[in-house]
This record gives C-alpha cells, structure tokens and sequence, in this order.
C-alpha cells in the first residue's frame, strides 16, 4: 500500500498534479501601527527572511510579513489560512482578508500579479499564523484561461467526524467523501472534474484512534504529509512525522495514530501528465511558451498594479471579506 516514503524539507515534495506545498507556521508577536512586527527587525535578511528567528520569518515582507506583489501564469494556488490572516490583492484591483479557517482558491490563467502579505491585526496579543499554500497544475488547454479566485470561507468548508473508534476530523476543501461534497473548485480548475478526484483534505487524529481512508477509483497519485504528531502507523508502518506517504490509491489504508493527537494532509489527484517548464512564479509546458510568458509580464504587467505600495494591507478592522474583479462583495458569517 506504500509506494514510498519520503522526509519532508522545504517546500514539501508532491507529485503530478501538484506542483509544490508550503507549509507555514509562524508565531508572529503582537502587532505594530503598520500590522507588521512590534519587535526589532535587527539582523534580519529582510526581502529573503526564511530564517526561523524567534518563531518567526518576514518572508519577502520588510514591514509586514508575507510575499508582496508578484506574478503567476499558468497555474492555481490553494492557500489554507489555518490560523491568523492573508490579505490578498491583485493586478484585477480584487481584495481580501481570509482566515481562522478560511481558503483562497486562485486560477493565475493568463496572468495575475497579487500581493499575501500576513497582517498582526492584534496588537496587545501574539498573532500565531499558520497555513498552507498548494500549487495545482493546470493543462495546456487551460493555461491561458481567464484569471478568478473562489473565497471558501470556513463555514462552507465540511468538516466530518468519525467517532466509530477515536475521534477522526476530516476537514475537506476538495474532494468528496461518502454522503459529503467538498465546495466547488473554481470552474477552469483541473478539479472541477470529477473524474480527476482531486481532493485536498486536512485530517485530525485523536490520541489512540483509528481511521479508514478510503480508496480511490482512478490511476490517481495520492500523498498523505504527516506534519504534526508523535508516531502513527499507516497501513501497518510505523512512521514518525514531518514525511511524505505516497501511497496505492487503489487500497483503502489503515491509520492508526500514536499517543499524541496528530495533523496530516492528503493531496490527491489524475496526473495531469504533460510535459512541465516553469521557472520561479510561471508554470507552462515548454520553454517557448515561458519566454512568452516573462515578454508578455515585461509588457503589460498582466494588468498592472493598482495600488500604491508593493505590500498592501487592509485596515486592522476590516474583518473577513472579499471584494472580487466585478466590484462584488462577499462578507462570511461571523
């Protein structure tokens, strides 16, 4: 049932149709005037801070932690803002503030420049952040669609507990398990087929408990990261955490965790199986076509950049929101 077994750097490891995996995890201090750190920058790397100093990194940020604006052809990002928050804005002129929960998936297509820069909105308390960002492949067909991102705001995202033997949560972002559906991807997304059974699940094991994962139907490849924990068998193995498990798709795998509550993550999906050219924030499928892509930024910005400053941030009490490319607004519940 395990095809292998790999040890976790950074970013993490992942096959066809993924790209690449970030996880974050940062415990950011209280928050200044400018929602960046209340603490001294003395000695940082600052535009190239992936030094973990203190328990935290500035990334690219200089003031306020994060990636400020950059461009993206030729692929998507799913971005899960476990803890803390995400300000988006982009070449559209669309905004956000997501998080405790919340995700953004984003189909760059043609073309986009946006900023996620991670705002301290509390300033008398730390501000823990912790997330992931994945990179789905798109296919050729879609590579030059138009760009567009789908709030999934956490109350819509299934959260589904298994007690039969211990406490399983599965928290599912895409993907369906039996009787529950994950919310659509957005529409040009190699996910938004069924028959590629894309799924990106988080999955919570309490102390002791045991789980099924189900098999799939198709010649998918499928990755369980286990990031967070003390020990738990998979399929009868025996692992410590921070590896990657790729396992046969085609099995139902036995999980059985340790004494300590463990976090994993399952990246699942049909290869996309075509040839890959990328290089830093493009991915296409051949050489040409990134030279086209790198022209095609230099000329026109893919939209330019409506705002005043490389790193925007939205005010400290903005709350959750989106404001999409066509003016519409979304505000999730409370």
């Amino acid at each position: 049932m395990i095809i292998e077994v790999v040890k976790l750097g950074f970013p993490w490891i992942t096959w066809d149709p993924f790209l690449f995996c970030a996880y974050h995890r940062d415990a950011y201090p209280a928050g200044n005037a400018q929602l960046g750190p209340d603490a001294s920058l003395a000695g940082r790397d600052l535009g190239m801070d992936f030094t973990l100093r203190d328990g935290w990194r500035m990334y690219h940020g200089d003031v306020v932690p994060g990636f400020p604006q950059h461009p993206h052809r030729g692929f998507e990002t799913i971005t899960l803002a476990r803890s803390g928050y995400v300000d988006h804005s982009d070449s559209l002129g669309a905004t956000a503030r997501f998080g405790r929960g919340d995700a953004q998936w984003m189909t760059a297509g043609r073309g986009i420049v946006h900023a996620e820069m991670f705002p301290l909105v509390h300033a008398g308390a730390p501000n823990p952040t912790e997330l992931f960002q994945v990179w789905l492949n798109l296919p050729a067909r879609s590579k030059l669609v138009e760009p567009y991102f789908t709030m999934l705001w956490r109350d819509r995202i299934p959260r589904v507990r298994f007690t039969e033997q211990g406490t399983v949560e599965v928290v599912m972002v895409a993907g369906p398990l039996p009787g529950r559906q994950a919310p659509a991807p957005p529409p040009d997304s190699w996910a938004s087929r069924p028959e590629h059974e894309v799924a990106v699940w988080t999955l919570r094991l309490a102390p002791g408990a045991r789980w099924m994962l189900p098999a799939a139907f198709g010649r998918v490849n499928r990755a369980l990261y286990f990031f967070r924990g003390d020990s738990l068998r998979i399929a009868g193995r025996l692992l410590a955490p921070e590896v990657a498990v790729r396992l046969d798709p085609g099995q139902a795998v036995a999980l059985e965790n340790g004494e300590v509550e463990s976090e994993l993550l399952l990246l699942q999906g049909l290869p996309v199986n075509e040839p890959v050219a990328n290089y830093g924030p493009f991915v296409m499928n051949t050489r040409q076509e990134l030279q086209q892509a790198f022209e095609d930024y230099q000329r026109s910005g893919f939209g330019g950049w409506p705002f005043d400053r490389a790193d925007p941030v939205h005010p400290r009490e903005a709350g959750r929101f989106a404001v999409h490319a066509d003016g519409r607004r979304e505000v999730p519940p409370d």
